[in-house]
């Protein structure tokens, strides 16, 4: 296996004399400026670990801490810190970093170290390796939940598209969860390991677009003092997701249409070729097709881009998934701010998308409003006292993760009332995750 490791050092002649070091002991080493690029490179995917400073200008060591630990918990970090903040490390410890080790350190030390983070890292990726084969819920079942059918047919399709290297196409409304999906499929790919890199067509400034992508060598045009990589090259190995890409311009569109077809891109300043092996993620929540309608959209880019597809439903389109994934994205929050989960409130006809559903978890783990998620105003009392005796039913379902004596014990109500009320409300067996045969009939 290959020992791969992220060193984040803002200290230019410490980074490299510590990436020498490691890299005579064995390890695949990447050094890095920032915290921001390793966030690029450290997917729930990635099978390392990351050493950082603790002390850097811009994301500190602490911060990156917990944004890596936002994307996959059990990451390992192990932070590197001066005598004065050895409290500051334990404290860190407490908050989930694998170690820390004080400077001036023993490269041995830190090697040991490292291989143990590395080790326990890859049995933590194999359990889920053997977790999916088993058949319990995997990773791409927990980012995108629900039990509706067009959530199981996403989840089909993203498994079958991501296991191959081919470009795709992500649309939906805003909101939907786009980001999620692209971001999936990297993480599940062969490309998992490497960077993700991700695109505002519609924010990247006109006069810089092309330096920005393609990057420029020096003097290709007054201010290029040094030669820079540009996002696509700097994404190499991994994956480039082009956000709103029917915001682009038409003259960039025909130059993202050549390097789909040929896998090359030319620095401005430059006349030779440089070899790219990266794997292109579109998304967009416009109509394409109506873009090309309009004249705005290229109709060869379209059709380049529009075979491996995925459309990410509305909320709207998965309503009865909503108490699952609002008892989910409660449980998000929670973890994220170290704060105890709160009871769930009864779910209903939520009017907005998936991105205002999880504003809305935060603020109610926060404790900054109270969530009043009653029935739809102007329906029958009957049918007010129906849709809330329904959600709450369905929220026990899936509180307890599908096993149905608890959820009957909970309520105070009998094995035989709950099955008539499940059968009532519709609440078939798709709803339940993993019950066992003896709790569920």
């Amino acid at each position: 296996m290959t020992r791969r490791v992220l060193l984040v050092e803002d200290d230019e002649q410490m980074r490299s004399s510590t990436a020498q070091a490691l890299e005579l002991a064995g390890f695949a080493v990447e050094p890095l400026a920032s915290g921001e690029e390793a966030l690029a490179l450290a997917g729930p995917g990635f099978a390392g670990a990351v050493v950082s400073d603790i002390r850097m200008p811009g994301m500190d060591g602490m911060t990156l801490l917990g944004r890596l630990h936002e994307v996959d918990p059990e990451i390992p970090v192990i932070l590197v810190t001066g005598h004065a903040e050895v409290p500051l490390a334990v404290e860190a410890i407490r908050g989930g970093a694998y170690d820390f080790i004080e400077k001036p350190f023993v490269v041995q030390e830190l090697a040991t170290v490292i291989r143990r983070a590395i080790d326990h890292r890859g049995l933590v990726l194999e359990n889920r390796r053997l977790r999916a084969v088993a058949g319990k819920r995997d990773d791409v079942e927990a980012r995108l939940p629900g039990r509706t059918q067009v959530m199981v047919d996403l989840r089909y399709r993203l498994r079958a598209i991501g296991a191959s290297d081919a470009d795709a196409l992500v649309i939906g409304p805003t909101g939907a969860g786009k980001e999620v999906v692209a971001r999936t499929l990297h993480d599940i790919s062969a490309r998992a390991g490497r960077p993700f890199i991700a695109i505002n067509c519609a924010a990247l400034p006109e006069a810089l677009i092309e330096s920005e992508l393609f990057g420029h060598e020096a003097g290709a045009f007054p201010g290029a003092l040094r030669p820079r990589y540009g996002k696509f090259e700097h994404a190499r190995g991994g994956t480039v997701l082009l956000d709103e890409i029917g915001s682009m311009p038409l003259e960039l569109q025909a130059k993202l249409l050549r390097v789909l077809q040929e896998r090359t891109i030319t620095r401005l300043g430059s006349n030779d070729p440089v070899a790219l092996d990266v794997r292109f993620i579109a998304v967009s929540k416009a109509d394409l097709e109506g873009l090309v309608a309009q004249g705005r959209f290229r109709e060869d880019l379209f059709w380049r881009l529009n075979v491996a597809v995925l459309h990410v439903p509305p909320l709207s389109a998965r309503r009865e998934d909503i108490p699952l994934l609002f008892l989910q994205l409660l449980r998000e929050a929670a973890a994220r701010h170290n704060l105890p989960e709160r009871q769930a409130p009864a779910a209903r006809e939520w009017p907005g998308n998936v991105r205002e559903l999880r504003n809305l978890a935060e603020r109610f783990v926060l404790g900054l409003e109270g969530v009043e998620l009653g029935p739809v105003q102007g329906a029958r009392l009957a049918d007010r006292v129906a849709a809330f005796e329904r959600s709450l039913i369905a929220g026990a379902i899936a509180a307890h993760d599908g096993k149905l004596r608890p959820v009957y014990e909970t309520l105070g109500i009998s094995r035989k009332t709950l099955y008539e009320k499940m059968q009532k409300y519709g609440l078939d067996r798709r709803l339940i995750l993993d019950a066992p045969e003896d709790e569920t009939g």
